[in-house]
């Protein structure tokens, strides 16, 4: 059996994650990472991406997250994403009709500030696509 590590994955609305695991993958802002137990400490923003959980060299669990930071140190891992969901739950339907919508938004904004707001929508629902156009 291998070593496992503590892994939390903690969004504004919920506790997504809690649990023993052997091996997560983030996608770091920098690039993804892979956190297994004695990880030297890190801090690293997170980007658009999958978090994948090893358990028996299976991925076991696939959450998308958009923003946020990664704690590890070399007994546990910690994420606190902006926006995280299970791959499982991203309904396609909904994310293109969100960005039509977004793309509405965008064309009416008329500060910087209300631009860059929907901008940053935009990244997130481009995220959520693109992981569903590749987990199909």
């Amino acid at each position: 059996m291998a070593d496992k590590f503590e892994f939390e994955l903690v969004a504004p609305e919920r506790l997504l994650l809690s649990r023993e695991v052997e091996m997560v993958v983030v996608p770091g802002a920098e690039g993804d990472f892979g956190v297994l137990v004695g990880h030297a400490p890190v801090i690293s923003g997170v980007r658009p991406g999958v978090i994948e959980v090893y358990e028996e060299d299976k991925v076991t669990d696939r959450i998308f997250v958009a923003g946020g930071f990664a704690e590890v140190t070399p007994e546990r891992l910690t994420v606190l994403a902006e926006v995280a969901m299970p791959v499982a739950e991203i309904d396609r339907a909904q994310v293109e009709q969100e960005l039509k919508d977004l793309a509405d938004d965008l064309a009416a904004a008329k500060t910087d500030d209300e631009r860059a707001a929907v901008e940053a929508r935009i990244a997130v629902a481009e995220g959520k696509l693109q992981v569903v156009s590749g987990a199909q």
